[in-house]
C-alpha cells in the first residue's frame, strides 16, 4: 500500500490516504494503454468523410469524340478522373472506424494508466471540493495551490455540477466521475487531481 498526501484547496496537508497496489502499484503496461488510446481516438471519428465516384458524378453520359481519328487519345466519358471536374479515384465514403476492446484488456490498460501516474507523482488528492456557487475563478486557484497548473484532470465520486461548469471554462482542465474515466484522459492529463472519497469507488472498480 502506497501512503499519498491529502490537501485541502489550499494546498495544505490534512492528511494521509493508503492506495491499493492492485489498481496505483502494478507495473505499467504501454503496448496495452497504447491500445486504450488509439480505441478512444478512433471510437470518436466521425468517419463522414465523402466524395463521388466517376458513377456518381453529373454529366459524362456522351463520349467526348470518336474513337480514332482525332489524334486525341481515346475518351469515354468528361467525368473520368483524369478529367476536371472527374470522379475521383477510390473516393472515400461514410464509413465506422470503431472497435471493440477486451474488458480484461480495459482493466490492465486502466490500473496501468494510474499505476504509471503515481510512479511520476503525477497523482493529487484533495480532501474534498466544495463550492458555494459556480465560480470559476476558486478552481482556478485551488489547482494553483496544490500545483496543478497545466493540463489536469479531476476525479469526482459523483457529479457536482458547480465543479463540473466551474472548471470547464479553465483551458486544459477536464473533470469526470469515476464511472466515466478513460485511458486517454488519465494519460493526457499533467496531473491527476483526485478527490479523496473517490479513491474508494476507483479500487472498488479496479482492484
Amino acid at each position: 500500500m502506497a501512503n499519498i498526501d491529502v490537501l485541502d484547496m489550499a494546498g495544505k496537508k490534512v492528511g494521509s490516504a493508503e492506495l491499493s497496489d492492485a489498481v496505483f502499484g502494478i507495473e505499467p503496461n504501454v503496448a496495452v494503454m497504447h491500445q486504450m488510446v488509439v480505441n478512444y481516438l478512433a471510437n470518436n471519428r466521425q468517419g463522414t468523410q465523402s466524395a463521388l465516384t466517376r458513377a456518381e458524378v453529373r454529366g459524362g453520359g456522351r463520349k467526348p469524340w470518336r474513337q480514332k481519328g482525332t489524334g486525341h487519345a481515346r475518351q469515354g466519358s468528361t467525368r473520368a478522373p483524369q478529367w476536371t471536374h472527374g470522379g475521383v479515384v477510390f473516393a472515400p465514403k461514410p464509413r465506422s472506424y470503431r472497435f471493440t476492446v477486451n474488458k480484461k484488456v480495459k482493466r490492465l490498460a486502466m490500473k496501468s494508466a494510474f499505476s504509471s501516474k503515481l510512479s511520476g507523482s503525477q497523482i493529487i488528492v484533495v480532501d474534498s471540493i466544495k463550492l458555494e456557487e459556480y465560480k470559476t475563478k476558486t478552481i482556478a486557484e485551488m489547482l494553483k495551490a496544490i500545483g496543478s497548473e497545466k493540463k489536469a484532470l479531476i476525479v469526482l465520486p459523483e457529479v457536482d455540477t458547480k465543479i463540473v461548469r466551474s472548471a470547464r471554462n479553465i483551458p486544459g482542465v477536464k473533470t469526470a466521475q469515476v464511472n466515466t474515466l478513460n485511458v486517454y484522459d488519465i494519460v493526457n492529463a499533467d496531473k491527476l487531481v483526485i478527490v479523496k472519497d473517490a479513491i474508494s469507488k476507483i479500487e472498488e472498480v479496479y482492484a
